[in-house]
């Protein structure tokens, strides 16, 4: 796909679709002794990630060439883990081409990103382009939180085997636990002309895929390394955002009494994740053990008398909702 197809493709771009561009970015190596593994070079998903995370703040989606110059070579010498030197114009570049950033304001072709570096710093400084994610990119990072933490997640699962993402992950700001969150002014329902139908195969992927990425990080151990975090909050944001999709924004509670289909004045429905048996007691941080309910449910099973009781009905309902989707 080359880079003005994204841009102009004229329907909006789908997380799976990211994913798939994500994958086929153009692998770059350092140098290597003989016998010693082969992987590839950070430029590129830390620039990624950077911006990522500039989308989730809702900041603007370019800047100026200084400025993410100063940004990017400041990351580079802080998270480099493979030799990456302060050089944002190949990340840049590459990424121009791939199709993933935009280049504004420059006259005459964008150089590749390959070759000696003086004629490409060269031509950033003398051209001064103002870039970044291009639109569709940007715009789905920004407001929908199942894409933005898949690609976080098909980010870190490509290029950061056997090290450590999450001191990147936390200075760019994705490292938090409502990463897998939609903006606020994201619509409940998608606009009309551009209905995708999801069917009961695509949700169950989806729920798979969230699972998926929860027990590959509790596998590793990663998460709980930045100051005054027990938890992993990526992990956590993704089992949440695993059991609100289940719930189809209704109380999961069979018994609920009150208003199962509530919603918030923006649409989304008010429900909140809970822990069936607490996690301060060591309650697993799965979706198998995690339900989504009213807060008058909540209440009742976290305080009221008849909450042991409640515990049990969640617990069975849990189970029940989370082998439907995804069978063992």
């Amino acid at each position: 796909m080359a880079h003005d197809d994204m841009a102009g493709s004229g329907s909006p771009l789908t997380a799976d679709e990211l994913v798939a561009r994500l994958t086929k970015i153009r692998l770059y190596y350092p140098p290597r002794a003989e016998g010693t593994p082969r992987a590839p070079l950070l430029y590129q998903p830390i620039t990624l990630l950077w911006a990522i995370g500039r989308a989730f703040r809702g900041e603007p989606r370019t800047l100026p060439w200084t400025e993410t110059d100063e940004a990017l070579s400041a990351l580079l010498l802080q998270h480099a883990q493979r030799g990456e030197r302060p050089r944002p114009f190949y990340p840049v570049l590459a990424l121009h081409h791939a199709g993933l950033w935009s280049l504004e304001g420059h006259t005459g072709p964008v150089p590749r990103a390959s070759g000696s570096p003086s004629p490409l710093r060269r031509w950033c400084e003398e051209q001064q382009p103002v870039g970044g994610l291009v639109e569709p990119v940007h715009e789905l990072m920004r407001t929908d939180g199942r894409a933005r933490i898949a690609a976080v997640d098909a980010l870190v699962g490509r290029f950061y085997e056997g090290l450590d993402a999450d001191p990147l992950l936390a200075e760019v700001g994705l490292y938090e636990d409502t990463v897998a969150d939609d903006a606020p002014d994201r619509p409940a329902r998608p606009a009309p002309g551009h209905v995708r139908e999801t069917s009961a195969e695509a949700r169950a992927a989806e729920y798979d895929r969230l699972c998926a990425l929860a027990e590959r990080r509790a596998a590793s151990g990663c998460g709980g390394r930045r100051e005054g975090t027990s938890e992993d909050p990526i992990r956590s944001a993704a089992v949440r955002r695993a059991v609100l999709d289940r719930s189809e924004g209704r109380c999961e509670n069979p018994g609920c009494g009150g208003q199962p289909a509530d919603v918030t004045d923006g649409g989304k429905p008010l429900l909140d994740v809970d822990h069936v048996d607490d996690i301060a007691g060591g309650g697993p941080d799965h979706p198998g053990l995690m339900i989504a309910v009213c807060p008058n449910c909540h209440a009742v099973k976290t305080r009221g008398s008849r909450r042991e009781e409640y515990r049990e009905i969640f617990r069975r309902v849990a189970r029940e909702k989370h082998l439907r989707l995804r069978p063992e």
